[in-house]
This record gives structure tokens, sequence and C-alpha cells, in this order.
């Protein structure tokens, strides 16, 4: 399975959050159609998330690990309609920093391409040429005239960016909803790798939907699954020209693993086993309260679900020229699928210190 290929795919699919599946051409269509020769049973549940279950080698019941990876991305909603120009606000964290000129692909009646535009600078004034454009100064123009964008859009109507991914230098990638679709390619490389080998325990790899307008397909899939362990996968902050932070990391020096409240010290620990005897680089990610992913919602569902959290760093992120490298991607495929290979039958994390 070529990663520049299955990302592309990924990537480019529409998915923005509570649409995520409304058509063939959607993201959950398209993860549906990767994860169907890989799974054992694959189902779409009440809210939408895909889950795909390959079960374990041993007798039933066997215990149950979850890998989680949101497939909503950011975008836009329709709020207004005036004449032939579309009002629009934010779904989930677009920048709006970013927004003059992009393509993007309305999801009315019918898909509408547009772009974005707004007054151009010869006829603002010296202070509004300074400022960040407000939302009611912005429209999107999809070239129709008044009477067809009535008949095709609807209040509400979602809208997404029109980006493909592009293959940089150095095995580097830029392009729309890297966050977290490249973390969709990750469950993928570890459900393909697990096929071909043997483990104890089932494996559900879920594709969540609405992470970025609250983490609500983590939520309820992990209370629905009740999983003895899980492992979410999300982006975290790379580094970029000029950023002195200390909460970002480099590019190609393999995934970060996660320490803090958010995340089970024993998951942890075989997290970073099973890069350690892969002889894969790993950086480890302090995160002292909220994660911001799936792992938050996941690890108090129920009476509680031991978490750990891999992430991939991505530049420029909730931009449409997102930044990735491919092998921190394929590094932790690999780390997932040894770290589940690696989990005995009898296994059950503890609160309790285990050698790393």
């Amino acid at each position: 399975m070529k990663t520049l290929d299955l990302l592309k795919q990924l990537s480019e699919a529409p998915g923005p959050s509570g649409r995520e599946d409304t058509g063939d051409a959607a993201i959950c269509a398209v993860t549906r159609a990767l994860w169907e020769p890989l799974a054992d049973d694959l189902r779409t549940d009440a809210l939408g998330n895909l889950i795909a279950r390959q079960d374990g080698s041993g007798d039933a019941p066997r215990p149950a690990v979850m890998l989680a990876a949101h497939m909503d991305e950011i975008g836009l909603i329709v709020t207004g309609i005036e004449g032939q120009f579309l009002r629009v606000h934010a779904l989930g964290g677009t920048d709006r920093r970013i927004l003059l000129g992009q393509e993007v692909m309305v999801h009315g009646r019918r898909e509408l391409p547009g772009v974005i535009g707004t007054r151009p600078p010869h006829v603002l004034t010296a202070a509004e040429r300074k400022k960040i454009v407000p939302w009611d100064e912005l429209f999107v123009d999809v070239g129709l005239p008044a009477a067809e964008v009535a008949a095709q859009v609807r209040v509400g109507d979602h809208i997404t960016f029109r980006q493909d991914l592009v293959e940089l230098k150095n095995r580097r990638v830029a392009g729309k909803a890297l966050d977290n679709r490249a973390a969709v390619a990750i469950l993928t490389l570890a459900l393909d790798a697990l096929r071909r080998r043997e483990h104890a325990w089932d494996v559900y790899a879920v594709a969540t939907v609405q992470e970025e307008v609250g983490i609500k397909g983590a939520i309820t899939s992990a209370y629905g699954l009740a999983p003895d362990l899980a492992v979410a996968v999300d982006m975290t902050f790379a580094q970029q020209h000029d950023d002195g932070s200390n909460e970002i990391f480099e590019m190609d020096k393999g995934p970060t693993i996660s320490v803090g409240p958010n995340l089970h010290p024993q998951v942890v620990a075989r997290l970073k086993s099973a890069a350690n005897a892969l002889e894969i680089p790993y950086q480890i990610e302090p995160v002292p309260g909220h994660s911001g992913t799936d792992a938050w919602g996941i690890q108090v569902a129920r009476e509680g679900i031991p978490c750990g959290l891999v992430g991939i760093p991505v530049r420029y992120m909730h931009q449409p020229v997102e930044t990735a490298s491919l092998a921190d991607i394929e590094r932790a495929g690999r780390l997932l699928a040894h770290f589940i290979a690696e989990l005995a039958a009898d296994y059950r994390p503890q609160w309790e210190d285990e050698a790393e």
C-alpha cells in the first residue's frame, strides 16, 4: 500500500464536521472502501463513526483495543444568501486569515465549485487594509445568477476547501485535512500490517466524526465499544520558521508519544517499548491537561478507558497547506501494529509502574 496514494485519496475527499458521509466521494465512503478488505466486520454507528473490527487469534471473548482517528475536517457553513453571493462562517477551527482567494466546494443540491472573495484593497480605507477581513465582508462566489444560487444552495449547507495533495521534496506532502486524514492513513497502514500478523486482541479501528466541533464521535464510539484500552492518533505542531515555542516537534524525527494525566502510564510505556523494539525514533510530548484530541473523550467513557496518544508533527495546522512527513506516517503505522501484536491475551493495564 503506497502511502502517498493512500494519503492523497484521504486528504482530497470532502468530509466537514457533521457531513462526513454524504456521498460516494465523501471521506467516510473512501475510508470504508480502504478498510473493507482489512476488516472482519465494518459498520457505521448512529452518529456516523466508521468502525472496523479485525478479530484476534485467540478464543472468544477476546480483549479489545480501540484505535481512533477523526475523519472530519474544518470548513465553512452557509449562513445567508444575498443574490449571487453566499455569506459564510467557520465550521470548526477555520483560520479566517487564510480564506481570501481560496477555492472551495459548496455541497448544496449539487456540488458547486466556488471562490472566496471580498472587496479589493483599492476601495478600502487605510485602517481597513490593516485588519483581517471580518466574516460579514467575506463571500463565496459560485459564478451562478441569483435565481440559480437560490435553487441550488440552502442556509446550513457545508463548504470545504478544494486542494490537491502536493508532493514536496524529501518525502513531505502538503494539502488540506491532513489533520486528521494522516491519522486515518496511519490506522489503515496498521490494519494492513496486522492482517498479516497474529494478534491476541480484537482491534477496533474507528474513523470518528465531529472531533473538530467537540470530540463527539470519540465519546459515543468509545461508550458503545467499551474497549479494554485505546490509542488515539492525531496531529501535533511541527517546527516552523521563526517559531520559538517549546511546544513544537521536528518533522522526520518520528511520531510523538504523549505523556500526562489524559494518558495511562502503562499504555505510554508499551508504546515506547514498541518504538524501541522497531528502532523507530519518537518524541515525547508533555500534555499537562486537555489533549485536544479524541483521547480526551475516550478516557472517561463508561467507567474509564486506559488511553495512549500518538501524534504526527504537521506544519500550518488548520490551513489548506498542512505539511507532514510520509516517513513519520509510516513509522506510526508500524508502531501501532507492533504495539497491538505484543499485547498478551491476559494483559490488562493497571495503575502500577511497568518497566520501559
